[in-house]
């Protein structure tokens, strides 16, 4: 699945993109026809120590789902907003079962 991923007010390293990549490939374990996916990676300016926020929107036909994670790193946030989405779409293969 291709993802296409912005940072917002800083440049993300390789291997940050590559992880998220890897774990949103899982995605694809769950529900095959997800169309794309578009994660947004922002920095917030506050003294917080979870000032990360990881924000993922996933294309599937006839909706798209959107989780928004702030975390203290992105991996993490990329963790847990990857398990919210896996519920999501397990959630919509079910309803789509029930009606065939």
């Amino acid at each position: 699945m291709k993802v296409n991923t912005q940072s917002v007010n800083f440049t993300a390293d390789k291997k940050l993109i590559e992880f998220i990549q890897k774990r949103m490939d899982k995605l694809d374990l769950f529900y095959d026809k997800v169309i794309q996916s578009d994660v947004y990676l922002k920095v917030e300016n506050t003294s917080d120590k979870e000032n990360k926020i990881f924000e993922a929107r996933v294309s599937v036909p006839g909706d798209s789902f959107v989780v928004k994670k702030q975390c203290k790193t992105f991996e993490e946030g990329a963790d847990m907003a990857v398990s919210s989405l896996e519920r999501q779409l397990k959630k919509r293969k079910e309803k789509l079962r029930s009606h065939i």
